[in-house]
């Protein structure tokens, strides 16, 4: 991370939120088996209450409850970061399941034994712990409750969440968040990254959609434009116009190769001569059986007007699959669609229900709608997963980078395959 882009975002953060710079203010909930690290940038390591070495274990379970229980132990947070929207979620979610074991481990000063956690790192983590029975009562207290807002009644001092990454599927988790655990706190998404490279800064924390300034230090960025009737030629930052939306070439560091990101970008607007821009969609997330070319961001938007009209239905998380991927199993009609969708409020749908996703597709898509009447493809077909199959999925994915929502791995496809209850 260049140090000018971590500098920006401490003083961005700062001016917004004036305590969130306090020693020791902030919790940290974010998986990194390859050793330690900030998702957000932060470059002072006294800010956190977490140990470093508690992100570094071998299992991502492990890892975010160890993360948790740290920062449990700390009533006067001022930020709760997370380097993905699902790894606060699923921490959360630990919560949900487990608070009575966190409270004794509270109470105890202890870290109960659990899979993932080797011995070794358990004793060192365990040397910080203290007992503390009168914070282990609060965590009791507000627990049985409930958990609408419990994030803010945990941490009554919290001012901001801030998540790594906010994009696609991954702003699911953030509605959910902001609707239920985390209601009332804003979320905050500082950095813009692809392809590994560190592009742009986000200088409006308290704005509900990300918007990012392009650095132009960074990384040397070429655009080329969309929807031009011939391959155009790459443009530079300062030929962009406003409303646009553009393809990104990039080239991270000097003597790196020039590829394409895959990623989609709408010019938003100009900070000081700088683009400013949002990330609109990645290309190689896209469903296409038949040359209909459906972003994943698009399906997603069509699947959440179809869940709206499934009474008590809240959606948790989707993956998507072309049917080829299935072979033989998928059966002998016409390619189509395989949705695995994990539901909470509903146990079952009807066929007529389940037939308002393949609907919602034909309305929202004509070229969907095209070739599902000439037969080319074939009705879509849904299927319901158990509770918490998700978070297993992550962690067999065994990756601290985002899911991916359209499945083209067989391997990952057998797993969510396992969970489906209908």
């Amino acid at each position: 991370l260049p140090a000018q882009g971590s500098l920006l975002y401490l003083d961005t953060l700062h001016a917004a939120f004036p305590q969130a710079l306090a020693p020791q203010g902030t919790a940290l909930l974010s998986w990194a088996p390859s050793g330690p690290r900030a998702p957000a940038g932060w470059p002072l390591s006294t800010l956190y209450c977490t140990p470093a070495q508690a992100g570094a274990l071998p299992s991502r379970a492990a890892a975010l409850r160890v993360q948790l229980l740290f920062a449990l132990r700390m009533r006067a947070l001022h930020v709760l970061e997370a380097g993905l929207a699902t790894e606060l979620h699923d921490a959360l979610a630990t919560l949900r399941a487990d608070w009575p074991g966190l409270a004794e481990d509270l109470a105890l000063g202890r870290l109960s034994p659990q899979p993932g956690l080797p011995e070794d790192a358990r004793g060192r983590l365990q040397a910080l712990l203290a007992p503390d029975a009168a914070r282990a009562a609060q965590l009791r207290a507000e627990c049985t409750q409930g958990f609408q807002g419990i994030v803010q009644r945990l941490w009554p001092q919290l001012e901001v969440v801030v998540v790594g990454t906010a994009h696609g599927a991954e702003q699911l988790y953030c509605d959910a968040l902001r609707q239920a655990d985390c209601k009332g706190l804003p979320f905050y998404c500082p950095f813009y990254r692809a392809a590994g490279a560190l592009l742009g800064v986000n200088l409006w924390p308290k704005e509900p959609a990300p918007r990012f300034l392009l650095c132009p230090d960074w990384a040397f960025c070429e655009f080329l434009p969309c929807l031009a009737q011939e391959e155009p030629p790459t443009v530079l930052l300062g030929e962009l116009w406003e409303g646009r939306e553009y393809g990104l070439v990039l080239t991270a560091r000097p003597g790196e190769y020039r590829c394409h990101a895959g990623e989609v970008l709408r010019v938003a607007g100009f900070h000081k001569q700088c683009p400013v821009v949002e990330p609109v969609r990645r290309e190689s997330q896209a469903l296409s059986v038949r040359g209909e070319s459906i972003p994943e961001e698009r399906f997603c938007q069509s699947l959440c007007r179809a869940v709206g009209m499934w009474p008590g239905a809240r959606l948790v998380d989707y993956v998507c699959v072309e049917s080829a991927l299935l072979g033989a199993s998928s059966g002998a009609c016409a390619p189509h669609y395989e949705v695995f969708v994990e539901l909470r409020g509903l146990r079952d749908l009807s066929e007529g229900q389940r037939y308002k996703l393949d609907q919602c597709l034909q309305e929202d898509f004509p070229i969907y709608k095209s070739f599902r009447f000439k037969g080319s493809i074939g009705p879509l077909r849904l299927h319901l997963v158990g509770a918490g199959a998700f978070a297993r999925l992550r962690q067999a994915l065994g990756s601290p980078l985002p899911m991916p929502r359209v499945l083209r791995e067989e391997r990952l496809l057998q797993l969510i395959q396992s969970a489906v209850i209908s």
